[in-house]
């Protein structure tokens, strides 16, 4: 039976996606000499929270999503960012595979939110693994289980997440709105003769008092 082991060694923006993807490179090993016809591959990713510490200014615009920081023991829990399958060639020993994760900028989104929070250092990942595995056994073609309790923790850095944004949205992002409001601001903005909305969300601010 075949004996297998994963690795995340990098991550980086997706270089040929239409929308925002992360890309990891995923090796996967094994360690008893036997040939691997293939692997149908499911990953789940997860964040968890718990993992980091949090700057003061990280948890002033965390408390939307954790609540207020003196609650974040209940409240720090695992968030799926994605289930992704992938299909592992034939190997021997050990192969490296790109695993591409889509993220959005849709900051309704509660891992979007989390990432937005984040000013520095790394997101913490966990990647859970199952399966199934073709190998070449004694009697010919063998199939086997991806064992469920394989497992691995990445650091994603925050600033992979941010190139992967900046490819796609560079220095904006997404925001949802109840279609009468953005009616409503359609209207005004037509009326004022601004060309964009940042325009208008900025005289919006000004007439507020809230410039920056």
């Amino acid at each position: 039976m075949p004996e297998l082991s994963f690795s995340c060694t990098d991550a980086r923006p997706e270089p040929y996606s239409a929308s925002p993807s992360l890309q990891f490179l995923l090796r996967v090993t094994e360690a008893t000499g036997v040939r691997m016809h293939s692997v149908a591959l499911r990953c789940q990713v997860r964040i968890e929270p718990h993992r980091r510490r949090y700057s003061g200014n990280e948890a002033s615009r965390l408390v939307d999503l954790f609540g207020d920081t003196s609650r974040w023991g209940e409240t720090l829990k695992p968030m799926q960012l994605a289930t992704i399958a992938v299909m592992v060639p034939s190997f021997a020993e050990e192969i490296e595979v790109p695993l591409t994760v889509p993220v959005t900028a849709d900051l309704d989104v509660a891992t979007t939110k989390y990432f937005h929070g984040l000013d520095d250092g790394d997101i913490p990942l966990l990647l859970l693994f199952s399966g199934t595995a073709f190998y070449a056994g004694e009697t010919g073609l063998q199939v086997e289980l991806v064992p469920w309790h394989l497992e691995v923790k990445y650091p994603l850095p925050v600033e992979v997440w941010r190139a992967t944004m900046a490819e796609h949205f560079p220095g904006a992002t997404w925001l949802r709105l109840r279609t009468e409001t953005l009616e409503a601001l359609r209207s005004y903005r037509a009326d004022r003769g601004q060309v964009s909305w940042d325009d208008t969300f900025a005289e919006l601010l000004k007439r507020a008092g809230e410039q920056p």
